[in-house]
């Protein structure tokens, strides 16, 4: 019978008003065994459907931490994930700052970019984290809010 590998585990997930720091979530997901990390950076751009955007503000549900862990933590229980890495930032964020960094690592390329795009693709579809956008209009929208 031959083992299994171990499951990853879950270094980082926090829902955090602090700015995000893309090489810590690098080396927090380290791993000797690691042929590669690959990270996403989710960045505030300064517009959104062809409108110019001025401010923005996220606002986090009290459940978005443990939702985040929820979800890291099913990623980094994929065979051939080492580790996972993920913060969402919440709080009024300036164009430029991320809002949403992910690693993750695994000994090939491929399995990494799959696990980290599955991730990035549940923390936005699984989050309660909305985001406020104020335009240079003076206009404003909440984006993900029902």
């Amino acid at each position: 019978m031959t083992a299994q590998p171990a499951a990853g585990r879950t270094v980082i997930a926090e829902v955090t008003t602090a700015p995000l720091d893309v090489a810590a979530h690098e080396a927090a997901v380290a791993d000797r065994r690691a042929g590669a990390v690959v990270t996403f950076l989710g960045v505030v751009r300064d517009h959104d459907h062809g409108r110019s955007v001025d401010a923005l503000e996220y606002e986090g549900h009290p459940s978005a931490a443990e939702v985040l862990r929820t979800v890291a933590a099913e990623v980094a229980a994929d065979p051939d994930v080492y580790a996972v890495a993920v913060s969402h930032r919440i709080g009024p964020l300036e164009i430029g700052d991320a809002a949403l960094v992910a690693a993750v690592s695994t000994a090939h390329r491929a399995a990494a970019f799959a696990a980290c795009a599955r991730l990035v693709d549940e923390v936005k579809a699984r989050l309660p984290i909305w985001k406020r956008q104020v335009f240079a209009d003076g206009t404003e929208e909440w984006v993900n809010c029902p």
